[in-house]
């Protein structure tokens, strides 16, 4: 474990040793891999607070990625903003109550929870409350298990990490759109870095020019690729340095037979399945006759979903996906390394040769 007292500034060191929140869960994925659901889900287990997302702990890991802020910088901070998140939890402050939005209070399974702590004691009266309410508290973030060191390190054995897989063709249109929309505009919260006099996504660091001259599909399959692997090389080095608790849960085998995997989470964030967690199951149309039988939600269907088409099976619909991508103009590279990391995900988590 790196020790994080040994710091470059005349031996100045930022540090938060006290802690108030005792686990800490990150519902993490790719875009497009369904994690909403999981954060819906796991919010419903005994003791587990509503969905809600920290782009500020996302943002801490990207700089460190990028070798632009120390790491007992970023440990501390994640410290500080996981108690100061669960504080402000604990008595409703900053809830969000726009009835649109999935980190609504109304669309959690426990509503009226928020609502009565809107009129309980606060500040000096909640860090008691915490500690005889053990909450726990559920972070919804985006591939954050490719460069989470310094939330292991922050956390350790508080961490508990539920990674979603799904296969790279039932991710391609969110991401080709995310890529059309969202890359360079105003909107996007991610890092960005400068070369040359040009802004880059963090993650594009070291293949800016392929970035450059690359079709949004392009993009997203290199993407899915290069964060791919760099999730996978992470995961081993934070089970050999922290024995860090991560559960990796397939989108297209839970939502057919999700018990095993319910069972999983909850040994992992050490909860209980409750009545409301079934019946946010069911909320979630799981289990399902087929994978791509989502719920219609706006913003699923801005993000691409569409409702899978009568007649066509589980090979059709995948098959429908990689029509997608040759008419985005995806060239022959880029189809190759898609064509290959589906196979690899369908023989890792789906069995299939």
């Amino acid at each position: 474990m790196v020790d994080i007292r040994l710091c470059q500034d005349e031996g100045l060191c930022a540090s938060r040793k006290a802690h108030m929140v005792e686990k800490v869960v990150f519902v993490d994925g790719q875009p497009g891999c369904g994690k909403t659901l999981f954060s819906f889900l796991v919010s419903a287990y005994d003791r587990v607070e509503k969905l809600t997302y920290s782009t500020e702990i996302e943002q801490l890991c990207e700089l460190y990625y990028l070798k632009r802020i120390n790491f007992d910088a970023v440990v501390t901070m994640v410290r500080l903003i996981t108690d100061k998140i669960t504080y402000d939890t604990m008595m409703s402050r900053e809830v969000n109550c726009r009835p649109s939005d999935l980190s609504a209070i109304f669309r959690d399974a426990n509503t009226f929870r928020y609502i009565k702590r809107f009129f309980l004691k606060g500040d000096m009266a909640v860090p008691a409350r915490i500690k005889a309410e053990r909450p726990i508290l559920s972070l919804t973030v985006h591939r954050l298990l490719c460069i989470a060191k310094p939330i292991l390190e922050a956390l350790n054995e508080r961490a508990v990490f539920i990674e979603i897989v799904r296969h790279p063709l039932y991710m391609i249109i969110q991401q080709t759109l995310n890529n059309e929309i969202l890359t360079n505009n105003v909107r996007d919260f991610d890092i960005y870095f400068e070369r040359n006099q040009k802004e880059y996504p963090w993650y594009t660091a070291g293949w800016e020019e392929v970035f450059d001259s690359a079709k949004p599909v392009e993009k997203t399959i290199y993407y899915i690729k290069k964060i791919g692997e760099m999730t996978e090389k992470s995961k081993a080095e934070l089970v050999a340095i922290y024995n860090a608790k991560i559960v990796t849960i397939p989108f297209e085998k839970f939502v057919i037979e999700p018990c095993q995997y319910l069972k999983q989470i909850e040994d992992a964030i050490e909860s209980k399945i409750t009545k409301k967690t079934l019946k946010m199951l069911k909320k979630q149309n799981v289990p399902r006759s087929k994978i791509s039988d989502g719920i219609p939600l706006a913003i699923y269907k801005r993000c691409g979903w569409e409702p899978p088409q009568k007649g066509l099976n589980e090979k059709q619909e995948l098959r429908m996906r990689r029509q997608f991508a040759i008419e985005q103009g995806a060239g022959s590279k880029a189809m190759q390394i898609l064509d290959r990391i589906s196979h690899e995900y369908e023989k890792k988590y789906l069995f299939l040769n």
